[in-house]
């Protein structure tokens, strides 16, 4: 399977879980279409065919990326390059 980028895994996640409370709160019964648009990409990026499975698979895959993302080095102020 491909590995979509975090960035854009977060972006989805991001925007469906702000949209989908967005709906609930409105008293929504059923989603969107933007809503509906974001699960099909959450479900075609991760590999799955419902959104709730596409959203733990997500989650899972954007953790393993962290994980993997060296820490970042702190220098101290007067190593730095100065800003252009």
């Amino acid at each position: 399977m491909l590995m979509p980028h975090p960035g854009f895994l977060r972006e989805l996640v991001d925007a469906y879980e702000a949209l989908a409370a967005e709906e609930a709160a409105a008293g929504r019964t059923e989603p969107s279409a933007r809503a509906r648009d974001l699960a099909y990409t959450l479900c075609v990026s991760t590999g799955t065919r419902d959104v709730r499975p596409a959203l733990e698979t997500a989650r899972r895959l954007l953790a393993a990326a962290q994980e993997r993302e060296p820490a970042p080095q702190h220098r101290p102020a007067r190593d730095r390059e100065p800003a252009s």
